[in-house]
């Protein structure tokens, strides 16, 4: 033939675009196919009077111009999902835009997935696994990087990096009800992963299972080689069965798919760890995605305590001290930075309540494979790790005491009176925690112990305290200690 084929093929894969060689390639390779059948479909009832020699010839002849594409085929393969979804779009102008194309995109993600482990059965009939395995690695840590991307830009669209402002206090739940739809949109993504790994698992044993023989050992190359001479003296030629281009094309790849297939066989498709590192990259995910969600919520809260060291430093300045030296606790109220910050506290459960009511399989297993920061305090006994809510609502709350804390030991000085303020400040919390079914934390019980203490019993009060909490506070409230 003049050109000849193999002189085609190049030319044909020359001209295609970058984005369609796959598809050019599966193309001219399903016409030799369909070629190849029809031909075997002829020979078969004959085939025992003809000289096999010369049909494995045929057989070279017909398929041995795709076998350098077909070795290639990972490379292409990978060039042709980073393509694809890079077309996918994840990043919009709007929040509520980006959820809803993070959500829209898993679909997309296991689609191209789910195509490309078609085109590897159709053009390798199963045995370049190894690298549609590298081709979908690549895909899933580009999509997971776009994700990651798209997730820090929702973060400064909803100012949760910005530092501490004196804007008024405004309760918003949005950017908590958004992230709850991108924590789902990652259960999905996990959800469907498990479920693809398995189908893959499936799909490899059901087609290049075929030539993994039954007397196959993964100790050596060689191994391989004896087993294949084996099972060919074993049963009737069939040269068009036969036809093999990875044995002789890739020996080292083919070793590594028998090993795959082997450990399949041997250990199950349920047990499969084809996908582990995409599965690892997915949990990285969801765990930004719970970050994002937590700090939505304690965004405001956070947004008050910056304010501590400033509100309690100055809150006597316009009374004189010889006037409220003496003033009862009792007398005085909470200021209004800790108000907000408990009645936004004791709205949480009516938000949180989500997680519990809604039946969503995909949140559900999104929640439970996150971790929240600020985990109950160790020799806690605590239920709260059984129930999603209650779970975040302690993390919350926990978060609230500990930055609390670290707020007031920025205080930089406590006059009598704004000492006997923040003890009731902090008494106030502890109600609120207590009317929730939480615990204070030691550290603010610690606090406002030494708040509390007068200064003549203040090293008497300290002694079973921390030390370094001790001298803060004494410190502060100007007491030699």
């Amino acid at each position: 033939m003049v050109p000849s084929i193999p002189v085609c093929l190049s030319t044909a894969m020359e001209r295609a675009p970058q984005e369609d060689k796959l598809e050019t390639l599966l193309e001219l390779h399903q016409t030799a196919a369909n070629f190849g059948r029809n031909l075997e479909a002829a020979m078969l009832p004959h085939l025992g009077e003809t000289n096999l020699l010369k049909v494995a010839e045929l057989v070279t002849a017909l398929y041995d111009p795709y076998k350098p594409y077909q070795l290639q085929y990972g490379e292409l393969e990978e060039s042709n999902l980073l393509i694809q979804i890079s077309a996918v779009p994840l990043e919009r102008g709007e929040v509520i835009d980006c959820v809803q194309e993070l959500s829209q995109s898993v679909t997309k993600l296991f689609g191209l997935a789910g195509a490309a482990v078609d085109r590897c059965v159709k053009l390798t009939d199963g045995l370049a696994v190894c690298g549609l395995l590298k081709a979908l690695k690549a895909l899933f840590t580009k999509y997971v990087s776009d994700f990651s991307i798209t997730l820090q830009s929702i973060r400064k669209k909803c100012r949760l990096e910005d530092a501490c402002s004196a804007s008024a206090y405004q309760e918003d739940w949005t950017a908590f009800q958004n992230s709850v739809r991108i924590i789902a949109t990652c259960g999905e993504l996990l959800r469907q992963c498990g479920a693809f790994e398995q189908q893959l698992s499936n799909r490899i044993l059901a087609t290049a299972g075929r030539y993994l023989s039954e007397s196959y050992s993964p100790r050596s190359l060689a191994g391989i080689q004896e087993a294949s001479s084996a099972d060919r003296k074993a049963s009737a030629k069939n040269p068009w069965q036969e036809y093999n281009y990875l044995l002789k094309g890739d020996p080292a790849e083919y070793a590594s798919l028998m090993e795959m297939l082997y450990n399949l066989k041997e250990k199950g498709t349920g047990n499969s760890s084809l996908l582990t590192e995409p599965r690892a990259a997915l949990t990285r995910l969801n765990q930004q995605a719970n970050q994002l969600a937590f700090d939505s919520v304690f965004l405001q809260i956070k947004h008050q305590l910056c304010l501590v060291s400033k509100i309690e430093s100055r809150n006597s300045s316009g009374m004189g001290e010889s006037l409220t030296e003496d003033l009862p606790t009792f007398s005085l109220s909470p200021l209004e930075y800790i108000s907000n910050i408990g009645q936004y506290i004791m709205s949480l459960p009516l938000h949180l309540e989500p997680f519990v009511t809604q039946e969503d399989p995909a949140l559900e297993l999104a929640l439970h494979a996150g971790k929240l920061p600020f985990p109950p305090e160790q020799g806690d006994d605590l239920p709260e790790l059984d129930n999603t809510a209650d779970y975040w609502l302690g993390s919350i709350a926990r978060a609230t005491m500990q930055t609390y804390c670290d707020a007031i030991l920025l205080i930089p000085e406590l006059t009598p009176h704004s000492t006997k303020q923040l003890a009731t400040d902090i008494d106030y919390l502890s109600n609120v925690m207590d009317a929730l079914g939480l615990q204070p934390s030691r550290t603010l019980q610690q606090i406002v112990s030494l708040l509390k203490a007068k200064p003549e019993d203040y090293r008497q009060t300290a002694k079973p305290l921390s030390r370094r909490l001790a001298s803060s506070i004494a410190a502060m409230r100007n007491i030699d200690y």
